[in-house]
């Protein structure tokens, strides 16, 4: 197969361009952040463009794999009923959806937690000491959970990234699509119908996302993967009355 055979989809080249900018990322950056992340809108290092560009970077080889299995198994039958144009701009919408209700809820639960540490005792210089340098200056946090100021300083610092979202997205569009399909999943070795299996993921990111404990590891961003499903199930809907 030629390598413009291997490269005449849309699933395939979005893929590709996965695993291209992950060995780009780990060649020149080495782990070290690059700028293309998506960092939480006050914090000085977030640019726009971040809403686009988070998506093709990804936190590991695992992070990376399980996102270009999904994307490739699902994606190209997606691409068969609409096409690659359609494909592409699903994708790309989805990502974008997810990075904003990211950020929202980002935003939400920052500012809740500041409210909590001015309840505290802590001042507003102070308070601005955790999310600069992980530490409070000049005073005693005992009375402050250490879980807050950690939940408190990765919010402002850790950002996000992978195409997570648009993946929720495609997975969902699929579910609506062909619900009855049956899904073979690498750790349950029995068929399920989709619209069984994406439910019941969706309802997974949704309680780990409100809890805080998540059966799929630290520093998931569970809320971006529910607003690319629901960017997903919004342009699914807004497309078959389209057609309609």
């Amino acid at each position: 197969m030629s390598v413009n055979e291997l490269l005449g989809t849309t699933t395939n080249r979005l893929v590709a361009i996965n695993l291209a900018v992950f060995v780009l990322m780990q060649a020149l950056f080495a782990g070290s952040f690059s700028g293309l992340e998506l960092y939480f809108w006050e914090n000085q290092q977030f640019r726009l463009w971040q809403i686009v560009t988070y998506m093709f970077l990804h936190g590991g080889l695992t992070h990376l794999l399980l996102n270009m299995i999904a994307l490739w198994s699902f994606g190209r039958i997606l691409e068969d009923v609409w096409g690659a144009r359609r494909l592409l701009i699903f994708f790309l919408v989805c990502g974008v959806g997810a990075a904003l209700v990211h950020l929202a809820v980002s935003y939400y639960q920052f500012h809740a937690i500041y409210q909590d540490l001015l309840a505290a005792g802590l001042s507003q210089a102070q308070i601005e000491s955790v999310y600069y340098s992980g530490r409070v200056v000049g005073s005693s946090t005992a009375q402050v959970p250490r879980e807050l100021l950690v939940d408190f300083y990765h919010l402002y610092n850790a950002p996000a990234v992978g195409a997570s979202g648009a993946v929720y997205g495609i997975l969902v569009a699929f579910t609506l699509l062909f619900p009855n399909f049956k899904v073979m999943l690498i750790f349950l070795p029995v068929p399920v119908a989709a619209k069984y299996f994406v439910p019941v993921l969706l309802i997974i990111d949704l309680v780990a996302g409100l809890t805080g404990n998540s059966i799929f590891g630290f520093n998931i961003a569970h809320f971006a993967h529910l607003g690319g499903a629901l960017a997903g199930f919004l342009m699914v809907q807004y497309w078959l009355r389209s057609s309609r």
